[in-house]
This record gives structure tokens, C-alpha cells and sequence, in this order.
């Protein structure tokens, strides 16, 4: 028997796949309040590299076309020497078809700023500045408690808040992130002349040192190296570390260096890895994105593969017109019984996130252990040729 009540969801975290899970349950009709943390909606940060399988999910969102004008896209990524000798050029698979580029640079305050209207224009309620403090279940919801003293009734919790997902730990999941051993150097920069794609070095002071462009006039430039005690650098001096690591790559990184001026652009931050072993949901508490796994970005496929879990999730939840505890006792191959479908969720997003992390953490294994002789074209292109199909 259909469930006569309007479904209700509360989303925890306004990232993108918070925001993306929001936008694709409104379209189905579907009752969405969506908590953000951070008063400013989390507008902050560099570029982000997203490659064709993310760039399918955010044209079902129906951003694409202002995506498509607010980035820049390229089909092609070229390995350089430290003195910027491009030595290699090799094309990209377009792994979200053949009629979206293989990957577009964004600058990534815009793209928040993209998901964030179409949150709001999809008529989700919104608060920022605001945390869930406390999840108590029941067989027939959740009831949420809030840091500004009020409380909602809920038939579903999604937990996209993050790496450090507070949601995760009151769920009673244990897993937790933990550093491959690595950390990333990221500053946004003007675009010099003739940066039309991702250039990477390997070697040199750092073990990769990359750029990506971001839309006609600006990039991303970053430096990966082994990952030190954050206490001992001191944020005043982000830029001046930054141009000193950069200082001994040729090519367009001396122009990008003469622009890292201000500490404050500069973002300093350590490789991680999480994959949630088990189920991604506790009764009706369930996990997306960061929350659920994590990786080092060797392969730019972190934002995507949030993105991917809001698809897939919105889907299933979408298509069930009730979310009873136990199925529908009326119809026995009913696939209505939430539990049911939260580890349906799981299980097709499983298999596909776990081959992302592992290729992402070799990519990163083989640099820290000095490895020559290692085959990174074809796991990049092994890996990218499953990501073709539709998760």
C-alpha cells in the first residue's frame, strides 16, 4: 500500500553532492531541507578538474550549458619535464560520451555557486550556519535536532557533509580518513599564453607539478609533495613556500610563480584515503560522497565520483513511491523496503568507487616509492574506460 505522506529528506551538507542529491529528489517531487555548516554555502577554494562522467551527472542536473560557459574544456592532458619540456600529449578519454568533453576546468567557487542556484531555484528549504547535533531513529523516521535549537522529522537523512563527516561518527560508522603521505600545494593564478590543457611534471623538488586551466583568463596551479607537520609552516608564508617549490620548474611555471603573491590564495592541504567497508547506511542515515570514500586526486575523479553517488541514490529513491521500514505487504517483489534499497545503492556504487580509490592511491604509491618503470597510462586507461558506462 502506497505511503499517502509526502516524503520528507534531510540533507546534511551543501557540497556537491549535497547539493546535487537535493536538486535531482525536488525534481521527483520529493521534500527536501538541506543544512549547510558554513554561513557562506562553502563558496571557497581553487579550481577542480572535472572530467566527462561528472560533467553527465551535472547535465542531468541541467547546469551543463552554464557549466560549458563558465569552464574550459580540453580533450588532452601533456607530461613535461621539470624544465617544461612537454614530451607527451596524450588524449583523454571522453568518459561522459562522446558529446561532452573529455574533462572542462572550473574555478571551484564558480561551480558551488552553480549547484547552489539550482538548489535554491529547485525550492529546497536551506539554512546555513547549521549543524544537525542529534539523529534519533525510529522505525517510521529520523528526528533531527539543530545547533539553533530546532528540531524536524525526517523519512530519510542523507550524510553529505565531508571528509570528516560528523554524521558518519554519530551513525556509528568508524571508519576514518587516513593520509597516503602526500599533500597538495593549490593556488589560483591568471592563465598564461598557450595553457590550453592539464601539463604534468614528475620529478624535481616535488613529486608532480601541474596546472589546469580554468576558463579564458585564469587556472589552477598545484605541487604535490610528501606531506609535512602543518604546524611548522606558517600560513603568512603559503606563498613564499609555494614559489619556492615552483621556482625550479620551466615552462609556464615562472609566470604562474610571479603571480603567488597572497598567503591567503594559497591552500595548503594533505592527501587522504577513505572507503567505507559495509553498508553506507545505518536505519535511515545514509552516506554520499566524501562521507563514504575518499582519494588522493592522481586521477581527478573525486568530485565525479560524488557526483555519481547523488545520481545513483536520487535514482533509486525516486523511483519508489513509498519508503515503508519492511516493503509493501501487499506486493511481495515490491523493491519498496528503504533498507532494501539503501544497500541496492551500495551495491552499485561499490565495486566502482573502490576501483577509483585503489587506482588513485597507486598512481600516488608509485611516486612515493620512486617507482620508473610503472604503467600509469594504462591504469589511468583502464580505469577511465570503466568510468564510460553509466554508474
Amino acid at each position: 500500500m502506497t505511503d499517502p505522506r509526502p516524503r520528507t529528506v534531510l540533507v546534511i551538507g551543501g557540497g556537491a553532492s549535497g547539493n546535487a542529491v537535493t536538486v535531482l529528489l525536488r525534481r521527483a517531487g520529493i521534500t527536501v531541507d538541506l543544512i549547510e555548516a558554513k554561513p557562506d554555502w562553502n563558496v571557497l577554494g581553487s579550481g577542480i578538474t572535472l572530467q566527462g562522467n561528472a560533467l553527465r551527472v551535472l547535465r542531468e542536473l541541467g547546469v551543463w550549458d552554464t557549466v560549458q560557459e563558465s569552464g574550459y574544456a580540453f580533450d588532452s592532458v601533456g607530461l613535461a619535464t621539470p624544465d617544461g619540456h612537454v614530451f607527451h600529449v596524450q588524449q583523454d578519454i571522453r568518459t561522459g560520451g562522446t558529446d561532452l568533453p573529455a574533462t572542462i576546468g572550473m574555478q571551484r567557487p564558480r561551480l558551488q555557486e552553480i549547484l547552489c542556484e539550482a538548489v535554491l531555484a529547485s525550492g529546497a528549504t536551506v539554512r546555513l550556519g547549521t549543524t544537525a547535533d542529534e539523529l534519533v531513529q525510529d522505525e517510521a523516521g529520523v528526528t533531527a535536532r539543530f545547533s539553533d535549537g530546532t528540531e524536524g522529522r525526517f523519512d530519510l537523512v542523507i550524510a553529505a557533509d565531508g571528509l570528516s563527516s560528523r554524521t558518519r561518527a554519530m551513525i556509528g560508522i568508524g571508519d576514518k580518513p587516513e593520509p597516503t603521505g602526500m599533500a597538495i600545494w593549490r593556488v589560483a593564478a591568471p592563465r598564461p599564453a598557450g595553457v590550453e590543457r592539464t601539463d604534468l611534471a614528475y620529478g624535481g623538488p616535488c613529486y608532480i607539478a601541474g596546472y589546469c586551466p580554468t576558463s579564458e583568463n585564469t587556472i589552477y596551479a598545484y605541487l604535490v609533495e610528501a606531506n609535512r607537520d602543518r604546524a611548522s609552516i606558517d600560513p603568512a608564508s603559503y606563498a613564499d613556500e609555494m614559489r619556492r617549490l615552483a621556482a625550479p620548474y620551466g615552462g609556464a611555471w615562472p609566470e604562474i610563480a610571479a603571480s603567488i603573491t597572497d598567503p591567503a590564495e594559497v591552500n595548503y592541504t594533505w592527501f587522504d584515503r577513505l572507503l567505507v567497508e559495509g553498508p553506507w547506511h545505518r536505519g535511515r542515515v545514509v552516506l554520499v560522497g566524501d562521507a563514504a570514500h575518499a582519494c588522493p586526486p592522481t586521477l581527478a575523479q573525486g568530485a565525479a565520483m560524488s557526483l555519481e553517488d547523488a545520481f545513483v541514490l536520487a535514482e533509486l529513491l525516486s523511483a519508489e513511491e513509498s519508503w515503508d521500514s519492511h516493503g509493501s505487504p501487499d506486493s511481495p517483489e515490491s523493491s519498496g523496503s528503504l533498507d532494501d534499497l539503501l544497500i541496492r545503492y551500495h551495491e552499485r556504487r561499490i565495486d566502482r568507487v573502490r576501483m577509483v580509490v585503489e587506482a588513485s592511491m597507486q598512481l600516488g604509491q608509485w611516486q612515493l616509492d620512486g617507482v620508473r618503470d610503472a604503467d600509469v597510462p594504462g591504469l589511468i586507461g583502464r580505469t577511465m574506460s570503466v568510468l564510460k558506462e553509466t554508474p
